[in-house]
């Protein structure tokens, strides 16, 4: 059974989730603007709740709403947000994202999402993981469009791909009226290519903010960079 995943001031139990807490998540949770002082909040295949937690942590929200397909994940997610201080904030659907998004009328202030996006190749037995990990369980045109709908007038939403996807991806938002307005390219080392683009979307056509985050210096020596954007969450940080 997989132990606890213990943050400064929330833990996170995993082992009924295909996909464990890795970089991504915590990179997109404490990268994600909430200068905005967002009143509403939806996390798009939440998995373990991690991306909530955080933004209940780092926010004022007083609705964060998650959304989970999976039956597993989606009891796990209501158990981690259970046991967080802020229970009374964070609440989870279970329901895929085209359900969703055809009931629901409330439009949420930011969206966040870490979709799945590995393609056919990567295929495994584990249908679980497939179903958290492959794009054919929720395609990015898909996924656009829900967010459309579902997102306020001046709202952000919020995600992180794998690099070699950004101009696709970026391409497929601007057909829908989504515009990126922040992009942080991340690299394990300095010497490494880019792996992830974290993007930030909005209805508005604006100058795009650029960055690039590298990790580490060396084997588990972490820039001051990305120290500084996880700091108030890894233990050890």
């Amino acid at each position: 059974m997989d132990k606890p995943f213990h943050f400064k001031q929330f833990s996170v139990n995993q082992d009924q989730c295909a996909m464990k807490i890795g970089t991504d998540s915590v990179l997109l949770g404490t990268w994600t603007s909430v200068d905005n002082n967002p009143f509403s909040v939806l996390d798009i295949g939440s998995g373990t709740g991690i991306l909530s937690l955080i933004l209940a942590q780092r926010s004022h929200a007083q609705v964060i709403e998650a959304l989970e397909i999976d039956d597993k994940a989606y009891e796990q997610c209501v158990d981690n947000f259970e046991q967080s201080s802020w229970n009374d904030r964070l609440f989870c659907y279970h329901a895929s994202l085209e359900e969703f998004a055809d009931e629901i009328e409330d439009n949420y202030d930011l969206i966040i999402c870490n979709p799945p996006f590995y393609s056919e190749t990567y295929k495994t037995k584990n249908t679980q993981r497939d179903l958290a990990r492959f794009q054919d369980a929720m395609p990015f045109e898909h996924l656009l469009q829900s967010v459309v709908s579902l997102l306020s007038g001046n709202g952000l939403f919020s995600v992180i791909i794998p690099f070699s996807e950004e101009n696709n991806f970026i391409s497929l938002a601007t057909t829908v009226s989504l515009f990126p307005k922040r992009i942080m390219h991340v690299k394990g080392t300095a010497t490494t290519e880019i792996k992830r683009s974290l993007i930030e979307f909005s209805f508005t056509k604006t100058h795009i903010q650029t960055s690039e985050l590298i990790i580490e210096i060396s084997r588990h020596q972490y820039t001051s960079a990305y120290i500084d954007l996880t700091q108030d969450f890894y233990l050890k940080m």
